[in-house]
């Protein structure tokens, strides 16, 4: 089966900009594009709450929409990237479901990340939250330019910063439990965009440190064990990525509101999420949600055992 970037499309800002981005993947990747609708229409949430009765167009008519976004979506990025092999495909069911099922099929999934109502700076949909909470192949989030952020950040002396000209990959990285898949797609990420690699670690001292008032020996001691943990579970990496530049930052605290930040100087921002099968609870950790609220740049989830 041909390997392909794989973007899910409904005709808005967010799946154009999403379109755009997959579009460069595949070039980098040197892989097909595929594009796909899912074109069963279905009523809006509110509907049953409020006892309004909501028209379903006929088959026919929904079909031909689906037909015509593939068809405009495909044009414009034929004419941004001349020569990529696109392929565009209606697939007749719900659009969680569907996605779903394309993305078993894919090495990539690209969304479009919609804002929830008019709050400024929210990426994600619930389409999308679906899609994500499900999917067990790598997803990547993308909003329009258009409700994008991009403001300079002061200088941060912990971390390197990109180099001019690139924006830098941020990796999100959990030292506790570090995911292979995880950790190799940031570093393919970054070599394939020619961009620094900055891993933001989150950790806090345990309850034993603390005695009315922080012992600085004791913060010190924790501070250099977290950084050679962190250099440990990096060899490996870099030694299979010699050409990427890697900056790490280990932050006291969670590594949501870091990665938000430093998302407004990213290329792309890359976290895992632990695969969960059961029906219930959360399938998606409070860094990825932050992330996914707030992240200004394309954000690359990433599901691992």
């Amino acid at each position: 089966m041909t390997r392909t970037i794989t973007v899910g499309l409904d005709g808005s800002p967010e799946s154009l900009a999403a379109a755009d981005w997959a579009a460069r993947e595949a070039q980098l990747r040197n892989l097909p594009l595929r594009l796909v609708n899912a074109w069963e229409w279905q009523p809006p949430a509110y509907a049953p709450a409020t006892g309004l009765g909501v028209p379903v167009p006929p088959t026919d008519l929904q079909h031909a929409s689906a037909r015509r976004i593939l068809d405009e979506a495909r044009a414009r990025v034929a004419r941004r990237c001349p020569g990529l092999r696109i392929d565009a495909d209606t697939i007749a069911g719900l659009p969680v479901p569907a996605l779903l099922e394309a993305a078993g099929d894919t090495e990539l999934l690209v969304l479009g990340s919609r804002g929830l109502g008019k709050v400024a700076g929210f990426l994600a949909g619930s389409v999308s939250l679906a899609v994500l909470a499900a999917c067990e192949h790598p997803v990547v989030l993308v909003r329009s330019v258009a409700h994008g952020t991009r403001k300079p950040l002061p200088p941060d002396p912990a971390a390197e910063l990109p180099a001019a000209g690139h924006r830098a990959v941020v990796l999100g990285l959990d030292l506790h439990k570090p995911s292979d898949a995880v950790i190799d797609f940031a570093f393919d990420a970054a070599a394939r965009h020619a961009a620094r690699l900055r891993i933001v670690h989150g950790w806090t001292l345990p309850p034993y440190y603390y005695d009315g008032a922080l012992m600085p020996e004791l913060n010190d001691e924790m501070v250099t064990r977290v950084r050679h943990e962190l250099a440990d579970v990096l060899r490996p990496w870099q030694e299979k990525y010699p050409a990427v530049e890697v900056g790490a930052q280990a932050t006291i605290g969670g590594a949501g509101r870091h990665l938000v930040d430093a998302s407004h100087d990213a290329a792309l921002v890359v976290v895992g999420r632990r695969i969960r099968r059961s029906a219930v609870g959360a399938h998606i950790g409070p860094v990825t949600q932050a992330l996914l609220h707030h992240a200004a740049a394309p954000v690359a989830v990433v599901p691992h055992d």
